[in-house]
């Protein structure tokens, strides 16, 4: 007699096969004012952003203000891009594992005390180190995403991260005139205790308003991991940002770079091994995240070229035979219009970003950015036009600093939301200082005697238009390569925090965000 044969049982799960998401939870808010905790984030946002542009109009005068050299005053803008490049992943990191609330508070008292410094001082070394600690401040945009990520609505996320991300932008467009008009009007060091005082309204404000998100990530601080990353970041900004007064064959130029090359390649193989590390290199390598990291790079080069020469552009003597002789304020002013459509275009780029995708919505940024420096090309002779082709780039920035969030997000772990927006927010700072040693290098070089001084020509300005205008069409390549933004191709995963229930490997219960779809936890 044949042996029985059994009832078929009930498939063994594949414990590779993706789990179905869950309909988004409605998202229980524990601030005492929910209807607030959006603006008090974009409002902190804009004041470090501000930070980030606020001495540029006192850069020519620091020299007979201060006593201090041309080179040493430069440093007033160099430290900000390094000590925000470096602390931005890092504070995103330990805001993931300790509270974003909390990192977020001590990064705006950092801000606070650095401002103070500079406003009591007129010593070149404690403005140097004032400065030091409002770049570290930077940090506050990516961990106020993620606690938007954490604490919103699924409805309100993305026009609220659209909004987070373009402050960057904005302030940086608003700090410009603002320091100006106060440079024409006050004593300088009023600008830093203004700054002071918005950095103590804004903890005040997120004691006041922002809850701490329940969201961990676990593990352990990478303390070899942040060493590493910093020893690289510190080297290869230096090197890019100096590299023009060094001289980009000087042996400490090219000491600098070939040292952040070997201490990067150590970082990267020491991060792939380590159980818990400061980036999760795996996660960063796959093209979803890769690919929108290089956008933002090229992005944020894109970006910066509109604010640095525009001021300058118009500043040039009439002598020059192309330039305005316009003033600080004016100059300052020419960029308004920009920051003003950055505020009104962030939530029309969450609006693409929710029917067609933030691919198709950054894709589109691109291309205005790019068609910006085309109207810049040929309109470098009239006020009103030169501010409306900077009015164009600025439009195509805000659509991208909103899209580039919400690309992030969809492709990394809840748990490492801070973490990744805080490299997201690296290539962009990292962009702005290969933009940053560009613009001076051409503007350096390309140049001609008119009215008795050394000025650049006008072609040196349309050459950095082109650089830029092209850096646009390359963020749109990298664009196109991202995954898809149709429904259908984007795969569910686990993952550790949010809010919905799902099951997971072993059968215990792990969550989803209620906003993006997230990667898994393990490449």
């Amino acid at each position: 007699m044949p042996p029985a044969i059994p009832a078929p049982g009930p498939a063994p799960e594949d414990p590779t096969a993706p789990s179905p998401t869950p309909s988004p939870a409605p998202v229980a808010s524990r601030s005492r004012h929910p209807e607030l905790v959006m603006p008090v984030l974009a409002f902190c946002g804009m004041v470090v952003a501000v930070m980030q542009t606020l001495v540029v109009p006192l850069l020519p005068h620091v020299p007979d203000l201060t006593g201090a050299s041309p080179g040493a005053a430069g440093w007033l803008v160099t430290i900000t891009l390094l000590t925000g490049a470096v602390f931005t992943p890092v504070l995103g990191r330990v805001g993931d594992m300790y509270g974003k609330r909390r990192v977020l508070l001590a990064s705006l008292g950092v801000l606070s005390v650095g401002s103070v410094l500079c406003a009591v001082s007129s010593d070149i070394g404690v403005l140097i180190t004032g400065r030091a600690l409002q770049g570290a401040a930077l940090a506050v945009i990516p961990l106020g995403i993620s606690i938007i990520r954490d604490e919103l609505p699924a409805e309100r996320v993305l026009p609220a991260i659209a909004l987070m991300s373009s402050t960057l932008g904005i302030g940086a467009a608003i700090g410009l005139p603002v320091a100006a008009v106060v440079m024409e009007n006050f004593d300088w060091h009023t600008m830093f205790w203004a700054s002071a005082a918005l950095g103590l309204l804004d903890l005040l404000l997120v004691l006041w308003i922002v809850p701490e998100s329940p969201v961990r990530s676990p593990g352990r601080f990478d303390l070899p991991g942040t060493l590493g990353l910093t020893a690289t970041l510190v080297g290869l900004l230096l090197a890019i940002t100096q590299g023009s007064d060094w001289g980009w064959t000087s042996p400490r130029t090219i000491g600098l770079l070939g040292a952040s090359v070997v201490v990067g390649l150590l970082w990267g193989w020491f991060e792939l091994r380590t159980v818990s590390p400061m980036v999760d290199l795996r996660v960063s390598a796959r093209p979803a995240v890769l690919l929108t990291n290089v956008a933002a790079l090229l992005i944020g080069f894109a970006f910066y070229a509109n604010s640095l020469v525009t001021g300058q552009m118009v500043q040039e003597p009439t002598s020059t035979g192309y330039g305005l002789g316009a003033s600080i304020v004016v100059s300052g002013l020419c960029l308004l219009p920009g920051g003003l459509a950055m505020v009104a275009l962030s939530p029309v780029s969450a609006r693409i970003s929710a029917a067609y995708g933030p691919r198709t919505a950054l894709a589109l940024a691109a291309v205005v950015m790019a068609v910006g420096y085309v109207v810049r090309f040929f309109t470098s002779h009239s006020l009103w036009l030169i501010v409306a082709g900077a009015t164009v780039v600025s439009s195509g920035t805000a659509i991208a600093y909103s899209a580039l969030p919400a690309l992030v997000m969809r492709a990394v772990p809840v748990g490492e939301t801070a973490a990744a927006n805080g490299l997201n927010t690296l290539m962009r700072s990292v962009g702005q200082a290969c933009c940053s040693a560009v613009v001076a290098a051409v503007l350096a070089h390309v140049t001609f005697v008119a009215g008795g001084r050394t000025a650049p020509t006008l072609h040196a300005y349309l050459l950095i238009f082109l650089i830029a205008g092209g850096t646009a069409l390359a963020a749109l390549v990298a664009t196109l390569f991202l995954p898809s933004d149709r429904p259908s191709d984007r795969p569910s995963h686990r993952v550790r925090g949010g809010r919905g229930p799902l099951r997971g490997r072993a059968g215990g219960t792990v969550t989803v965000s209620a906003s993006v779809t997230a990667a898994p936890e393990s490449a």
